[in-house]
């Protein structure tokens, strides 16, 4: 069979744009990152690691071809130095091993320069998901995909039937981690594109994004955050030196925060009326999402700053009608924006993997994400964990 991943533009945009970021301010930064699964699997995941070896070879043998770089180019917020930078690039196979575990599961690590190792996580949880799913019946999984798609499809139709509220419901593709497989997901965007385009407004990965003409979405994910625990700064500043950064960086764009590594409380209590001014909105991604909003709006009513003129972006585990219940909720107070992955690409009728690679050691120290979800709490080190909580005052 051909390799899983045929190039390297298929891949979420926050990739890039954080990848830019840490090699524009911090390219000396070495980093760790671990593949963990958190769910029961029907196979012991070790049983597919002679094909894991093979397609992290063949992804070490790509690079950006000519045409991929011209399409990074003509996004405004991609700066020239970057794509020389990408024009070199390939992964290097030394820089990431998989092997056996206990109990069968897959142990994955990559380990190396930040600026070589962290375009590596989507494409191993891609790869892993499409490998697994390989073990499955097919041509059943896709009848039921696009049985269940279509019932999306008009669930989208009957909503976009009712009275429309202050703000325009949005729908975003996040699913290319955990997608059943690449010409799936393609199959799944194309739908949307072609028969929801009234509320479907583009997707996180590029390839698609490019070859479907439509918006790439994205901004940062956690481990940019948890980057800066590991860079020097004063642990209790680590969350408004990312940000500043970030703002220094891209001067306006790509002006969507996530909250949740340290916790919102924690998070708004860094968010003060220059960041608040200075960011479109947030990304909700744990935590009981109504509670955030609500959160979120009190902060911008704290600050004065009219919630109309902000955006609140949900992505923690959405499916359609969670979507549609939040849109009601929220619509006639701010903008919105709905990611919705695993339910979009991977819900075909067969139990999807909670897969993820996380960031754990950033220039040999150890990084946490504390979420507002408490099984989404990672770290390997329990001290620096305890410590982290006490600095910023986290009780869970």
């Amino acid at each position: 069979m051909p390799p899983v991943i045929t190039s390297l533009l298929d891949t979420d945009l926050y990739k890039f744009t954080m990848w830019q970021a840490m090699l524009h301010r911090h390219p000396q930064t070495q980093s760790e990152y671990h593949f963990v699964c958190r769910n029961d699997s029907a196979y012991p995941l070790a049983d597919l690691l002679d094909d894991v070896n093979r397609e992290l070879d063949s992804l070490c043998a790509l690079m950006f071809r000519a045409d991929e770089l011209a399409y990074l180019s003509s996004l405004r917020f991609i700066k020239s130095d970057f794509v020389d930078f990408l024009r070199i690039f390939h992964f290097q196979r030394d820089f990431i091993t998989a092997r056996a575990g206990a109990n069968g599961s897959l142990e994955i690590v990559a380990r190396g320069p930040q600026v070589h190792v962290m375009a590596f996580e989507i494409f191993v949880l891609a790869l892993v998901n499409e490998l697994y799913f390989r073990r499955f019946d097919r041509e059943a999984a896709l009848a039921e995909g696009r049985r269940r798609l279509q019932a999306k499809v008009d669930r989208l139709h009957e909503f976009g039937r009712a009275a429309p509220l202050a703000h325009p419901f949005e729908l975003f593709d996040f699913g290319v981690r955990r997608r059943f497989a690449g010409d799936w997901q393609r199959e799944v965007v194309t739908t949307l594109r072609d028969q929801a385009s009234a509320v479907f407004k583009g997707t996180s990965n590029v390839q698609l994004a490019r070859d479907l003409g439509l918006v790439p979405i994205g901004t940062m994910a956690h481990e940019y955050l948890q980057m800066y625990q590991g860079l020097g700064v004063r642990l209790r500043d680590h969350q408004k030196a990312a940000l500043e950064d970030w703002v220094q960086e891209y001067r306006g764009d790509l002006g969507i925060a996530l909250t949740d590594v340290i916790g919102m409380d924690a998070f708004l209590a860094d968010f003060d009326l220059y960041f608040a001014k200075l960011f479109d909105g947030l990304r909700h991604d744990s935590g009981d999402p109504v509670v955030w909003g609500e959160k979120a709006l009190a902060h911008y009513a704290k600050l004065r700053i009219d919630p109309h003129t902000k955006r609140l972006v949900f992505s923690d585990g959405l499916d359609i009608e969670t979507a549609i219940s939040l849109y009601r909720h929220f619509g006639d107070r701010t903008q919105l924006g709905f990611g919705i992955g695993t339910h979009l690409t991977n819900d075909v009728g067969l139990q999807p993997l909670n897969i993820v690679m996380k960031l754990t050691h950033v220039n040999g120290q150890p990084v946490a994400k504390l979420s507002d979800s408490p099984g989404k709490t990672l770290c390997d080190d329990q001290t620096f964990l305890a410590y982290l909580r006490q600095v910023f005052g986290v009780q869970r």
